[in-house]
């Protein structure tokens, strides 16, 4: 049976539009974004630090080329180990109220639905002049910061360089690599000193990761399924899994962003913090973990309920998603709020760190060029680029952009899911029971790692069963899955 073509792109473009975004640059965008011209020979000037010559190299998925940050790191005294982390600097190209900030000011993220990405900034720059890509000269923002023995950290300083990217290296590669399951990349072992660096990196992630756990940081698992395309229609749904590189990456940039808070705090600067708030449905949370057996306190706290999810992840890794996604529903999203150094932080209970914002990838979202544009006000010695109201009213816009945009992606990995679905109606798949209200019952299957709703003999299903559900019919417009209960794993 021939299927009808679904053009997967037009859905993309017409989900932007509904969620308000602006999916297309406008003339003035591209005509200034044209205009730019970029140093080819960059002079040093004055205060800013010449560090092309260190053995910089980034780690992020094999298809990107919007490349934010590069980290560099080296043994100190007593068991330490000093961090660079270079920030490329968007600002330097992109000003304030420029047709290009407005247009990246509007949209405060990029979004990657998938089968198309719509990038906040045009291509020419976050894909070419302020991209750490290697084999070019890049002004950046460097953050340095210390690793102590016991995985704690010392906010070090702030300023401005020139650098060169030595070496892009890929997720998999590197985490697999690092996880001892082939030997080492052949770029690595080929590019003197490479080696060493990249494992006195993964010492540092894996100390600062120690210590936040200790302090409360949350074991979180979320099945978000990456949709892979030929460009024209979907061949797969993968599940992006953790492993040592990320664990790598996420670590510095939360001793990165928490470096910034410290630097603009010092500094006596309004800025825009990364939160999210202490549970307000904790007891909520306290109700899912008895049920599993596990007795958290009355009174919020992060280190009970990272214990349980630890023990959760160890036990039953199968369902531990889904356990992960009904934590960070009751938790709540994080979000931006504006802060005035001397008041009282909110702080990221996920996190388990009390200053974090985000400003270590201004080529993708807006507030991080927000907060690179508030670093150089300190470092250049003069008025902050925004007053407080300002801080205020953008907080709050781009905490809406970032929902909107997690609302299109996931959108269209459902409708991603029904195309490819689509040709195996009537086949019977394995799956888990994800969500079982008054709005239906929901069905996670594992292969491929697509969602849908229990349409027929959904009566008595619960949350965690284990079920081989029939496809009953598929629709990419909606993002709608249909199936119907046949029985449960292992019985008929």
């Amino acid at each position: 049976m021939k299927h009808q073509h679904v053009d997967l792109k037009t859905i993309s473009w017409d989900t932007m539009e509904r969620y308000g975004f602006n999916p297309r640059f406008s003339r003035e965008v591209i005509h200034e974004t044209n205009h730019l011209n970029p140093e080819h020979h960059i002079k040093i000037k004055k205060g800013i630090k010449d560090l092309r010559g260190l053995l910089w190299s980034s780690i992020d998925n094999v298809d990107s080329e919007d490349l934010d940050q590069i980290e560099f790191v080296k043994e100190g005294e007593n068991g330490e180990i000093h961090v660079k982390v270079a920030i490329s600097d968007v600002d330097h190209y992109v000003t304030k109220n420029s047709y290009i900030d407005k247009h990246a000011g509007h949209n405060g993220t990029s979004v990657y639905p998938g089968i198309i990405t719509f990038h906040m900034l045009p291509d020419r720059l976050c894909k070419g002049i302020t991209s750490l890509l290697p084999g070019q000269d890049c002004y950046a923002i460097i953050i340095e910061f210390t690793v102590l023995s016991d995985g704690g950290v010392r906010p070090g300083d702030i300023y401005q360089g020139v650098v060169r990217n030595k070496a892009k290296l890929i997720y998999e590669e590197i985490g697999d690599w690092l996880e001892d399951k082939i030997p080492v990349p052949t770029h690595v072992a080929e590019t003197e000193g490479l080696k060493k660096q990249l494992e006195l990196q993964n010492e540092a992630a894996i100390r600062l990761r120690a210590h936040r756990r200790r302090q409360g940081a949350l074991d979180l698992e979320t099945l978000e399924a990456q949709v892979v395309s030929d460009g024209e229609t979907v061949t797969d749904l993968v599940i992006q899994e953790q492993n040592a590189a990320r664990c790598l990456i996420e670590e510095f940039m939360v001793a990165a962003n928490g470096t910034m808070v410290v630097f603009l705090e010092n500094a006596g600067l309004p800025m825009i913090q990364r939160v999210v708030r202490v549970p307000k449905y904790w007891e909520e949370i306290r109700l899912v973990a008895a049920k599993y057996g596990e007795k958290l306190p009355f009174n919020p706290d992060a280190k009970s309920l990272s214990s349980f999810l630890t023990k959760q992840r160890e036990t039953d890794p199968e369902r531990f998603p889904d356990l992960s996604l009904t934590i960070v529903k009751l938790m709540g999203s994080g979000e931006y709020v504006p802060f005035i150094p001397g008041k009282t932080p909110i702080g990221h209970f996920a996190l388990a760190v009390t200053d974090y914002t985000h400003g270590t990838a201004p080529n993708r979202r807006y507030v991080d060029l927000i907060i690179q544009r508030l670093i150089k006000s300190v470092l250049l010695g003069t008025k902050s680029p925004y007053h407080v109201r300002e801080l205020d009213e953008k907080a709050e816009w781009l905490s809406g952009r970032e929902k909107a945009a997690n609302k299109v992606e996931r959108f269209m990995r459902k409708s991603a899911a029904a195309v490819l679905l689509k040709p195996r109606i009537g086949e019977n798949f394995e799956g888990f029971v994800t969500g079982a209200s008054e709005k239906g019952i929901y069905v996670r299957l594992i292969s491929p790692p697509a969602e849908g709703r229990v349409m027929r003999k959904e009566s008595g299903l619960k949350v965690g069963q284990k079920v081989i559900v029939r496809l009953l019919k598929t629709d990419p417009y909606n993002g709608h899955i249909d199936f119907e209960y046949l029985h449960d794993v292992g019985k008929r």
